[in-house]
């Protein structure tokens, strides 16, 4: 069996179908009441049920139409249904991110769907939940909401960077976040902090935020959004050269990145537990 990827635009076109009933499900679960199912890292680190369900959805749904390919969730693992062949595609999939959020009844959460070949993100897209706002992009092929081409923002001084930035659950690792936003604070316009990374990786991609930075992504919070905020012209990268990934992400535009990442480097952003 011919085990190659098809397209980009192709596996855009799978992600969609998928993530638009995924976001779906998500939203009338929400609207039908939810409560904790479980905890993960810490008591606060909080899965719903809905997390699950549409997890298994998504797991299905790809299985249904793409029966040979990986998948790697938040939820269940690797579900790998096939050998791990070069060309093959691995579907990165975050079920509900922003969780907190959506137990909450806050309107920042998403369900965010990346497809991988060999290693690169090719295909991505990220639907908030609660407004359907939706983001996609293709490798070389632009980053789109609703119609639109996306470009990031054109600032270049620190000083008038709105930065977004998220803490993990953790509480050494909240002390040692914390301790970087205020030396950050007084160096930027002002800091968000919404609670969901793809989404905002998104807004950069669009200039609703000028920056973003995070320590303890995982391949799931990345995906689909970095893929979205590199295509709208951003740069994704870690600290020192280091690729995006759990130690650090930064993402700003190329005018603003340099003067962002010097200033995490000395806070030591990547540091901590």
């Amino acid at each position: 069996m011919d085990r190659s990827a098809p397209p980009p635009r192709e596996l855009l076109a799978i992600a969609l179908d998928v993530a638009r009933d995924a976001a779906a499900t998500a939203y009338r679960m929400r609207v039908e009441g939810v409560s904790v199912a479980a905890t993960k890292s810490t008591v606060t680190d909080v899965v719903t049920a809905a997390d699950r369900a549409v997890e298994r959805q998504v797991l299905d749904a790809l299985h249904a139409l793409r029966p040979g390919d990986a998948v790697l969730g938040e939820e269940y693992g690797t579900q790998d249904t096939g050998p791990a062949e070069p060309g093959g595609v691995r579907w990165i999939v975050d079920p509900i991110d922003g969780t907190v959020n959506y137990l909450y009844g806050l309107p920042y959460s998403a369900v965010s769907l990346a497809a991988e070949v060999d290693g690169v993100v090719v295909a991505g897209v990220v639907r908030n939940v609660n407004t359907g706002e939706e983001w996609t992009a293709t490798a070389g092929g632009g980053a789109w909401r609703d119609g639109v081409r996306l470009r990031c923002s054109g600032e270049s001084d620190l000083g008038q960077a709105l930065v977004g930035t998220g803490f993990g659950y953790d509480a050494g690792r909240r002390a040692h976040q914390a301790s970087v936003v205020a030396g950050l604070i007084a160096s930027v316009r002002d800091i968000r902090r919404l609670g969901a990374a793809a989404l905002d990786l998104c807004l950069v991609a669009e200039g609703r935020l000028d920056a973003y930075f995070e320590k303890g992504l995982a391949a799931w919070d990345l995906a689909a959004g970095g893929l979205v905020a590199a295509e709208a012209g951003a740069r994704v990268a870690g600290l020192a050269g280091r690729p995006p990934g759990p130690d650090l992400v930064i993402a700003a535009p190329p005018t603003l990145f340099a003067d962002l990442h010097d200033r995490l480097a000395a806070l030591d952003a990547s540091g901590g537990p």
